[in-house]
């Protein structure tokens, strides 16, 4: 996720990091460079390009803006809900945190362990990558052979929420915790369960291909036509205009693009692994344990 100081806007103006236009910039450059040689070639008479009617790409470029319009919706949306289950879990962890005093010491510190574990492999399952859990083996007191073998696991986060779970079993069965008690604290596992359905959810059911596929190629064949019916009437300013108005349309097909898949490790999508330090710091703090120090952007980019 991009954290930027927006006060200053003369220098949003030139930004470079994080922002769409990278990703655009080869086909941006490639419609400027139509506009050049459309406008050259024509100036010096090598040939004259009939005057296309403005009204067909005028009618093509209000249906075209409205269905990105529709894309771009959506798109956020999915980046908006997962930042709401994210928020849920963290608050879902600080509930977790403060319900668990009832226990005695080891049982709180157990579950509050597994508890962390659970975040992390939620992340790892959502980017899809391996990160270094060694570190929790000795706290959440699994057996190291039955913890070597959690990213075996078919939902190694399900594995864990599973083990909390029959953890709370146990200390309803031995007389430790009431039934009320029991079902309060078992809610907060049901939640984390929840969330991470809902970031299942968004992870598998992608929008639509063909109606990306069918954005995609209106966007490019709109802007890659465009100098030929700009280029009569507009002369030197063609490549002017054609650079803004591509910019704009490319930019919303890449940022609609990115935005769709929130978990991942682009510029703007969601920073996991900032939100999994900070249930880690909260809940270790809880505990009396130290520490770690908090994740701060880089170059403005949080992770």
């Amino acid at each position: 996720m991009i954290v930027r100081d927006k006060s200053n806007s003369f220098s949003l103006l030139f930004a470079w990091h994080g922002t769409i236009l990278p990703k655009v910039l080869p086909a941006l450059m490639s419609v400027i460079l139509i506009s050049g040689v459309l406008v050259y070639l024509s100036r010096e008479h090598f040939f004259s390009l009939p005057a296309v009617p403005a009204i067909g790409f005028t009618i093509f470029g209000v249906i075209l803006s409205i269905f990105l319009s529709f894309r771009n919706t959506a798109c956020y949306d999915r980046w908006w809900e997962g930042r709401k289950l994210w928020g849920g879990l963290i608050a879902t962890t600080r509930h977790l945190s403060r319900d668990t005093h009832i226990l005695d010491t080891e049982n709180r510190e157990l579950l509050l362990y597994r508890m962390m574990l659970f975040t992390h492999l939620l992340r790892d399952r959502l980017r899809q990558q391996e990160s270094n859990i060694e570190h929790y083996q000795p706290d959440t007191q699994f057996d190291p052979i039955a913890f070597n073998q959690i990213k075996q696991q078919v939902n190694p986060a399900q594995w864990v929420l599973e083990q909390m779970q029959k953890q709370l079993v146990e200390c309803y069965r031995s007389g430790q915790i009431s039934d009320i008690i029991y079902n309060n604290l078992n809610q907060h596992t049901v939640e984390l369960g929840n969330i991470q359905a809902g970031c299942d959810r968004i992870l598998s059911t992608p929008l639509p291909f063909s109606y990306s596929v069918l954005l995609h190629r209106a966007v490019y064949s709109f802007c890659f036509i465009l100098p030929f019916s700009l280029e009569a009437n507009l002369g030197l300013w063609t490549p002017v205009l054609v650079a803004l108005i591509a910019y704009l349309f490319l930019g919303l097909d890449e940022l609609s693009a990115e935005l769709e898949e929130p978990f991942g490790l682009q510029d703007n999508d969601l920073a996991l692994d900032s939100i999994v330090r900070l249930v880690e710091r909260e809940t270790l703090s809880s505990i009396g344990r130290e520490i770690p120090e908090p994740l701060r952007p880089w170059k403005g980019h949080l992770s």
